[in-house]
């Protein structure tokens, strides 16, 4: 499968998932199973970011002293309860002026 055509069906169902979520009614957003899973997305999804970006095209673990700093404060962000933007924005900004820094 192409790279453009795996690209499409992400965004087609990214959008189908966001559809779906601002159609449901009240009753179903405000379960309490719904509401724990909302609550643990930004962990599973900041650890996805982490897990992919670890290891590199050839499937060999490499790690950067930055990249755990910018991991730690994105941590501490969440730990914070920051939103998830923000949480992003605080381990991108902290890897990145790291990297300019070494």
């Amino acid at each position: 499968m192409s790279l453009w055509i795996m690209l499409a069906i992400t965004s087609v169902a990214s959008y189908g998932l966001k559809l779906a979520g601002v159609s449901l009614p009240r009753t179903v957003l405000n379960h309490p199973r719904v509401q724990r899973t909302a609550g643990l997305l930004p962990p599973a999804m900041l650890t996805a970011l982490i897990v992919t970006d670890l290891f590199d095209t050839g499937g060999h673990y490499s790690v950067s002293w930055p990249l755990l700093a910018g991991v730690g404060a994105g941590a501490v962000a969440m730990r914070l309860r920051a939103s998830l933007v923000t949480v992003f924005v605080v381990a991108i900004v902290t890897c990145a002026l790291l990297q300019l820094a070494a």
